[in-house]
């Protein structure tokens, strides 16, 4: 009889071992046809189950639905007086834009006296990194201020369209601050409390660094990034209405 595991054909010299036996690996012939496979042997197969493994979302993709998200139920009374704001900063940036670095127009503006105190603390906050953080902490404060209370906006209460109106205003702070940095060289602008021109924070911060012959190229900077950011909050803050109106008609139709 052949073995069916090693293929060992019992030979007559094999008699003396017990009939069902394999000489050469011992095993029982009966016992391995039920059970060929040895349960070491055996490989191990998983029971099925119910969970299914999730692509992970890239962060970028992740801070992008962030800051395009919209309430999925949008208040027709609500929607429209966002629209009307919208409008209104459209054309209220339209006014910056268009008037360039001209100190009688920016400076004029009612929101030139809302800016003005946040700079001013901006010296406070600024101070105890030396002289030189002190000055620029008035024009740096006066920029980031708006930015963080965009990622307020953002992370805290979910508001993309209340955050696209702060990078708004962060643009027009630049804007704000352009005539000023423009004036380094002459020192022409009246400051606050009749300070006399000793005072002239971009004067003397271009001053210290050599660069006074770069202050119009520094106020043109300046003005540049603030009407790019006032065109990307159009840009998102339009497009934040737009899904906000999809989300207004699909609640109509149910």
């Amino acid at each position: 009889m052949k073995c069916p595991k090693c293929g060992y054909l019992r030979q007559d010299q094999d008699s003396h071992l017990m009939e069902g036996v394999c000489p050469q690996c011992g095993i029982a012939y009966c016992k391995w046809k039920e059970n060929p496979v040895p349960a070491q042997e055996q490989s191990f197969v998983p029971e099925p189950t119910n969970y299914s493994i999730q692509p992970v979302e890239h962060w970028s993709r992740r801070a992008l639905n962030r800051l395009l998200e919209v309430p999925d139920s949008v208040d027709s009374h609500a929607f429209w007086g966002r629209v009307a704001l919208f409008i209104a900063f459209i054309i209220w940036g339209w006014s910056f834009i268009l008037g360039g670095i001209d100190w009688r127009s920016i400076g004029g503006s009612f929101l030139h006296n809302v800016n003005l105190p946040f700079h001013e603390f901006g010296h406070v906050l600024f101070r105890p990194f030396g002289r030189f953080m002190t000055i620029l902490g008035g024009s740096l404060f006066q920029v980031l201020m708006p930015l963080g209370l965009m990622l307020a906006f953002i992370i805290q209460r979910r508001d993309t369209f209340a955050a696209s109106i702060m990078l708004w205003w962060s643009g027009q702070n630049f804007i704000d601050v352009s005539p000023y940095i423009a004036d380094a060289s002459h020192r022409a602008i009246p400051l606050i409390l009749g300070l006399s021109e000793a005072y002239h924070d971009w004067g003397n911060l271009l001053s210290m660094t050599g660069s006074l012959h770069r202050a119009g190229m520094y106020a043109g900077l300046s003005f540049g990034i603030g009407v790019a950011l006032m065109l990307l909050s159009f840009c998102w803050g339009g497009y934040l209405l737009y899904r906000q109106h999809r989300n207004l008609n699909r609640l109509r139709q149910l």
